[in-house]
């Protein structure tokens, strides 16, 4: 896959994001602590703009009334009918057969380079 420089290492803070295009398709590269990710910037859902959506954590009941909050920034909430996705992985959370498309990002020289 082509490598495309999309920006330098700071330009994305770790709990950033930015959204790029590339070979005509919108993609956005999240910084997850340090390691980044990148997915396609349509929802599989019905087609909203998913890297526009909230980061949140992975909110999961607790016993009978509670919940626990793990995960924290690593799950990504589609803004037109919220459905989660794993940014690390793009697996649907409500629906396993669902996934985004995922594109491999890497920090070479303290340039954050996307192969799409």
């Amino acid at each position: 896959m082509p490598a495309h420089i999309i920006a330098t290492a700071d330009e994305i803070p770790p709990g950033g994001r930015k959204i790029v295009t590339v070979n005509g398709r919108e993609i956005g590269v999240f910084n997850l602590d340090g390691d980044y990710y990148a997915l396609r910037n349509i929802c599989p859902h019905r087609a909203g703009p998913l890297c526009r959506g909230r980061i949140r954590p992975l909110v999961l009941p607790d016993g009978l009334t509670g919940m626990t909050y793990t995960r924290e920034g690593e799950i990504l909430k589609c803004p037109w009918h919220q459905w989660e996705f794993d940014i690390k992985t793009g697996q649907a959370l409500y629906d396993p057969k669902l996934r985004v498309r995922t594109y491999r990002v890497e920090v070479e020289s303290e340039q954050v380079v996307l192969y799409a």
